[in-house]
């Protein structure tokens, strides 16, 4: 995954959720969930490249960015709980799916445990 539209298609792919322009910059499409509005995918162009914020939980925060040099604490998001993935070909497409989805359950709607 390298381009702006395979990282949208996915998360577009995870259901119940949109892609979102609320900022005058362009630059920035971020994925909500619908029920919710919350954002799980904050993706944009930095440094020649396509970025993605993604939430993490925090136990493997230090993981990603430790096996990956393209993951790296969160560009304009708080580092104690969102990475940025540098989408250069490094990372390999599971890893990146498998934080997707992270991302996308730990923003969901939360459940009810009884």
């Amino acid at each position: 995954m390298e381009s702006r539209k395979e990282a949208i298609d996915y998360c577009l792919k995870l259901g119940s959720t949109y892609e979102d322009y609320p900022f005058r910059d362009k630059n920035w499409t971020l994925i909500r969930h619908k029920e919710n509005k919350k954002v799980f995918a904050w993706i944009f162009e930095k440094d020649g490249r396509i970025w993605i914020n993604l939430k993490c939980e925090p136990g493997f925060l230090e993981y990603w960015r430790q096996i990956h040099t393209s993951v790296v604490p969160a560009f304009h998001l708080n580092k104690n709980h969102w990475n940025s993935v540098i989408l250069d070909g490094s990372v390999p497409h599971k890893d990146i799916y498998d934080m997707i989805q992270q991302s996308y359950r730990l923003t969901g709607k939360k459940r009810l445990i009884k």
